[in-house]
């Protein structure tokens, strides 16, 4: 990847705020300019980046934040004449909340929790988009400008392989949800009503979609069982 995208983490909690950093670290095209964990402090990162010919070019955003609302933050960047891009790293699922951040520019909206892998892809698919617009000139055609706007999306994961229904993974993604130690295949049908295979196939599409993870439980004489755990 030839471009290095310079990046300021914006998140108050201290651990959440170094894994964050650490995701961006390890991906590659990306450099982390910095860490700040409230508003003021992210505008003074990004006045002293620019003031140093270094200016940040994107910001991973928590939108709650100790002095003021993330989008707020947008805001006063904007009229600081910042044109750093944004991508809402949040737990905030307010509908309006997700409205207003499309007004104010934010790119990507990522909810919380989630892991490397989803963030990682957010990262690839910005990169990609900012490579098809590095050119000069003009776009060539619509087709030019809407392949630099479709880098930005993620992979449609609303359809369900044949023979699952919505209701059922509803069900058991609320169950695994209050699972803390993890679900067999045999639990989850338990806990569900659904054979051992059905439930099998539910949490196989969790995991594939990354929404849980799996990993081996090794008990007595016999193969280890798979237990899944929420992401």
């Amino acid at each position: 990847m030839s471009v290095n995208i310079r990046v300021l983490v914006v998140e108050d909690d201290p651990v959440a705020a170094d894994a964050h950093a650490l995701y961006v670290q390890r991906a590659p095209g990306f450099t982390v300019a910095g860490v700040a964990h409230s508003c003021g402090e992210a505008l003074r990162v990004l006045d002293r980046a620019r003031l140093a010919g270094e200016p940040v070019e994107l910001v991973l955003l928590d939108l709650n934040l100790p002095d003021g609302h993330g989008l707020q933050l947008c805001r006063r960047m904007r009229a600081a004449g910042h044109a750093t891009e944004v991508i809402a790293v949040t737990s905030a699922r307010e509908l309006a909340t997700v409205r207003q951040a499309v007004s104010v520019g934010v790119v990507q909206y990522l909810l919380k929790p989630f892991n490397g892998a989803a963030l990682r892809e957010r990262l690839d698919r910005y990169a990609s988009y900012r490579e098809s617009l590095a050119g000069a000139g003009e776009a060539t055609g619509q087709h030019e400008v809407d392949q630099a706007f479709a880098a930005l999306r993620t992979p449609d994961r609303t359809a369900l392989p044949k023979g699952l229904s919505q209701t059922t993974l509803d069900t058991l993604s609320a169950v695994l949800r209050t699972a803390p130690e993890g679900l067999s295949a045999a639990t989850a049908a338990t806990a569900t009503g659904v054979s051992r295979i059905t439930a099998r196939r539910y949490l196989e599409h969790l995991a594939t979609t990354g929404r849980a993870r799996r990993a081996p439980q090794y008990g007595q004489v016999g193969r280890p069982e798979l237990v899944y755990h929420w992401l």
